[in-house]
């Protein structure tokens, strides 16, 4: 798969990011190399993300070309891939404001890159290459400090910031526009099988250490205080807190992801 199959059609996004990581290079000479292997020289989004990754998680027995090719592939084979990849990127700039550009994100923030890169074991999964998405996803985990299994289902539009010690089950499903911050765990409860980790619905927002635990539902529009356990459903448009967590009132807006907001005493119900 050719760098030229990653880019047919104009691309908004893909203009910003090459014209701001111009203005980058002319302010920093330094990394003019760096800026112009990664973004400048590359022929549209898909390929400079291949590029940036592929040497992230290159190892001795998985080269960088191949993970490259690998990562081309996958892109050109799923246009929801990239379309997910255009959501992040621009998520992770409207929501974080320490994304001053899309540039920020794209080169350094590695709760992207091990979004975007647990995409490409998700595809493989898919195609029945499994093996090889659990080498990644091990590979990713050493290089991101993130761990989430090939099979789990994200959606558009999710935003993991910082990222550390993000734990994301096999069966745990999550919504689009999502936002979650470090330490956060979809995971199970114990040793059964089967359908076994979280429902993430749509415009949640999982604060810093929450841990949802066990095949239950969180409602659109939900919010899950920092450090919270939650072990039973949440309704939608609901605010939780505690452990166990329990609803204690409901967020002022109807996507709390979109605010990240994670102060919960504004939403207390009187």
């Amino acid at each position: 798969m050719t760098a030229a199959t990653l880019s047919v059609f104009s691309d908004p996004v893909w203009e910003r990011l090459k014209s701001q990581t111009e203005a980058f290079s002319r302010h920093e000479p330094a990394l003019g190399g760096f800026y112009a292997e990664t973004v400048l020289e590359r022929a549209g989004l898909g390929d400079a993300l291949s590029v940036l990754l592929a040497r992230k998680l290159a190892t001795p027995w998985l080269g960088v070309e191949a993970l490259r090719d690998l990562f081309r592939e996958a892109l050109a084979d799923s246009p929801v891939f990239l379309e997910s990849v255009r959501r992040d990127l621009s998520a992770v700039t409207e929501r974080d404001p320490a994304a001053k550009s899309l540039v920020m994100p794209f080169l350094y923030f590695k709760g992207f890159h091990s979004l975007q890169s647990c995409r490409l074991t998700h595809w493989l999964w898919g195609h029945g290459r499994r093996d090889l998405a659990f080498f990644l996803q091990s590979r990713i985990s050493e290089v991101f400090g993130v761990d989430i299994h090939p099979a789990a289902k994200i959606g558009k539009g999710i935003m993991i910031d910082h990222a550390t010690s993000v734990v994301i089950g096999e069966t745990a499903v999550v919504g689009d526009d999502v936002s979650m911050l470090h330490e956060v765990t979809l995971g199970g409860t114990g040793k059964e099988s089967g359908d076994r980790h979280p429902k993430i619905g749509h415009g949640v927002l999982i604060g810093a250490g929450a841990k949802i635990l066990g095949n239950i539902r969180i409602g659109d529009g939900s919010k899950i205080a920092a450090g919270s356990v939650v072990l039973s459903e949440v309704p939608p448009h609901s605010t939780v807190a505690g452990i166990p967590a329990k609803v204690v009132g409901h967020p002022k807006s109807a996507e709390p992801s979109l605010q990240m907001d994670q102060n919960v005493e504004h939403d207390y119900m009187i």
